[in-house]
């Protein structure tokens, strides 16, 4: 691959002011990277002077366009209009929580022209704001469309980095370049995303028709990890998380292999959502009885029957006229038939489920949002397989596909023989636990 003409670094920014008073004069005291470059800042609907702050300290920089969204768009809405700006034929993706250091974009743009020319994108290494534990050199994706940062948050002399144009699977969407006509060629990020996952979904979208994502160990940028996602609250991202990797393991799994797949990852989602709603909500102890292991199907002790009515014979009726009198007979046959025309709703029992559990509520919204989408979603991966030119085989012989407990439940799921026997045969994966993935100890 030549060098490209023109690169455009893309930053999206939402409230974020804070993180591009660092961002932007790191940026543009770099190394020259040989080849003519641009920055463009789209502020997504912020309501932190963003947008008043860039005019007055980059009005005048021709290096710097600001281009201005009414309304948060999103992650992946955001950098597709970035992307659709850009003047460049390759676009480097960068988080505004960033800082990266002087030599980044030569290194990026190096390690870009010097690939051969079915790499789509190189992806750069981030470390946390210290510079002493990796946040991303390589990403790993579950069978279910999850995926983690391997060794997140790892001391940097503990780890194993990717070699200089070491494969990877996908690139991470905070620190990455991608020749432009690839991206748009791809569908960009899935804008119905909005945010997260959606660099899985790219990478494998890529790789599956036909090109490739290497690593880049030089270029590198320091992060502030969830500096700007912690803005949309942690429940709401597990709506985001759920549905983004159901969504991405439908879309892109090849024919045959998706139906083979299927019942795994369907039962997996379902697990957890039954897990989520019975630890974590009142009252949910009665969603496990069996009404059918008691009285109610008389196969059970049973409370002694009721007397039968007495028939509606003209002697028993008299006999109520005069045992209750004229008015009170009256009273009494007609609440009596108002219960049988429309009776009455009976009240909650005390022990009724309640749905309270923030993490089960993001969980049934995924669903709600999967099933109102299936139109979509089916059109999506239509256009994904249309393009294949690679087998999924080939992608996970390189990248087998992982399996880790993550969810309340996970462990004994996993582990148990009703799901090894749902797993199909022939499909490379790797057995980890979330300790073994990445650094899961308080900070």
């Amino acid at each position: 691959m030549s060098a490209p003409r023109k690169v455009s670094i893309a930053i999206l920014s939402w409230n974020g002011r804070k993180h591009l008073e660092i961002c932007l004069p790191a940026v543009l005291a770099q190394k020259d990277p040989g080849v003519d470059w641009e920055v463009l800042v789209l502020d997504n609907g912020s309501t932190d002077g963003t947008q008043g702050w860039m005019r007055e300290q980059y009005g005048d920089d021709r290096r710097v366009r600001l281009i201005e969204s009414q309304i948060n768009l999103g992650f992946c809405a955001g950098n597709n209009r970035l992307v659709a700006e850009a003047d460049g034929d390759a676009v480097v993706l960068l988080n505004n929580d960033t800082r990266p250091e002087p030599d980044w974009l030569a290194a990026l743009v190096d390690a870009y022209a010097s690939a051969p020319p079915d790499v789509a994108a190189v992806s750069g290494k981030i470390v946390d704001w210290e510079g002493t534990r990796l946040d991303f050199a390589r990403g790993v994706m579950t069978f279910d469309g999850h995926a983690f940062q391997l060794d997140f948050r790892r001391p940097l002399d503990q780890v194993e980095i990717p070699k200089r144009g070491e494969e990877l699977l996908f690139a991470c969407g905070g620190n990455m370049i991608i020749r432009r006509a690839s991206y748009l060629a791809a569908g960009g990020f899935d804008e119905s995303y909005f945010a997260y996952l959606e660099d899985v979904d790219l990478g494998w979208r890529l790789w599956s028709g036909g090109e490739r994502v290497i690593f880049a160990p030089d270029a590198v940028v320091h992060h502030r990890s969830s500096a700007t996602s912690d803005l949309l609250g942690s429940f709401n991202r597990g709506f985001l998380f759920e549905r983004n990797a159901f969504l991405t393991a439908y879309k892109n799994y090849e024919p045959g292999l998706w139906e083979r797949m299927m019942p795994v990852v369907m039962l997996t989602f379902l697990h957890r959502t039954q897990c989520l709603l019975l630890w974590s909500n009142p009252g949910t102890t009665t969603l496990q009885l069996d009404p059918y292991a008691g009285h109610i199907a008389n196969t059970g002790p049973t409370a002694p029957p009721l007397p039968p009515p007495l028939p509606l014979t003209p002697g028993n009726i008299l006999a109520k006229w005069k045992e209750f009198g004229p008015s009170q007979f009256w009273k009494r046959g007609l609440a009596k038939l108002k219960k049988t025309v429309l009776p009455p709703a009976p009240p909650p029992p005390p022990d009724a489920p309640q749905l309270t559990d923030p993490r089960t509520i993001a969980q049934f919204r995924a669903i709600t949002n999967l099933l109102g989408n299936l139109d979509r979603a089916a059109e999506c991966r239509a256009a994904v397989q249309k393009r294949r030119k690679r087998s999924d085989r080939e992608i996970f012989d390189r990248f087998p596909l992982y399996v880790v407990p993550t969810y309340p439940g996970d462990e004994i799921l996993f582990a148990g023989e009703g799901f090894k026997g749902w797993w199909p045969a022939g499909v490379p994966t790797q057995q980890r636990k979330l300790a073994e993935i990445m650094d899961i100890s308080p900070s």
